[in-house]
């Protein structure tokens, strides 16, 4: 697939434009009020963004003009649906409007399909595997990954074989200012509903306005469940200090998610 060429439909991504975020924020007063000339300006002002998206499909056969006009109408769909009052950037919101809808296209496109069951079956397992992995610190077997998902072995070992790309879920698809979004961001499980995802990005926002070390605390804290005192000895300062720190990113964080 050919990404590296200029005009993409029609459109020459040398000349698109570049809305600043004060544009951004006057364009969707508009295209609330109805102001469908605001609408055309906002698409056309993102189309960056489809095509950072549609690089991630670089590996396969499909058409890259096909791709575009896929990852526009996830575009429009993120444009048309997003709620300015949840306190994420667009870009958060409307990247896995865009992969959905290419990945719903692709495998609806394939000549050999994989039913949305299967594929989630396998992307289940891979989860558990990762969640496994970094308890642990070493590979799962069959048997203890059925156990964690509830499903029986042979189905997850026919799902894994069904997909064609397995992944890591710690792989980035898109990246923003520093901001990366990684492909556990799109797996949906009972651990992971996705009508929760918006808020897990939320507080990912969050986090990522704390300074490094205050960062690197959170994450040991509530991510690693390590005691403040082994906080303490891995970064080298007292536990009155970790606690110290840990609560004022913690307040951070509480002020930036309060509504």
């Amino acid at each position: 697939m050919a990404l590296n060429k200029v005009e993409i439909c029609g459109v020459n991504t040398a000349k698109l434009p570049i809305l600043t975020n004060e544009e951004k924020e006057l364009l969707f007063e508009k295209i609330k009020e109805g102001d469908k000339e605001a609408r055309e300006v906002y698409i056309k002002g993102n189309l960056r963004l489809v095509l950072s998206v549609i690089k991630r499909f670089a590996s396969s056969n499909e058409n890259a003009d096909d791709l575009f006009q896929i990852g526009c109408i996830g575009l429009i769909k993120a444009i048309d649906n997003f709620d300015t009052t949840l306190n994420v950037k667009f870009s958060t919101y409307a990247v896995p409007m865009i992969i959905g809808e290419i990945r719903r296209y692709l495998r609806d496109n394939n000549a050999i399909r994989v039913s949305r069951s299967l594929r989630d079956i396998a992307y289940k397992a891979i989860y558990s595997k990762e969640s496994y992995v970094k308890t642990h610190l070493k590979e799962p077997t069959i048997m203890e990954i059925a156990s964690d998902i509830g499903i029986d072995k042979e189905e997850i070992v026919y799902a894994l074989d069904a997909i064609q790309s397995p992944m890591s879920l710690y792989e980035p698809v898109y990246t923003e200012g520093g901001d990366a979004l990684y492909v556990m961001d799109q797996v949906s499980d009972k651990k992971n509903k996705e009508e929760n995802w918006v808020e897990k990005l939320a507080l990912q926002d969050a986090m990522n306005r704390l300074n490094d070390r205050e960062q690197f605390i959170i994450k040991l804290r509530f991510f690693e469940g390590k005691t403040q005192m082994e906080v303490a000895r891995e970064i080298g300062i007292s536990q009155a200090q970790v606690s110290r720190l840990e609560k004022n990113a913690l307040k951070s964080m509480k002020t930036y998610l309060r509504p």
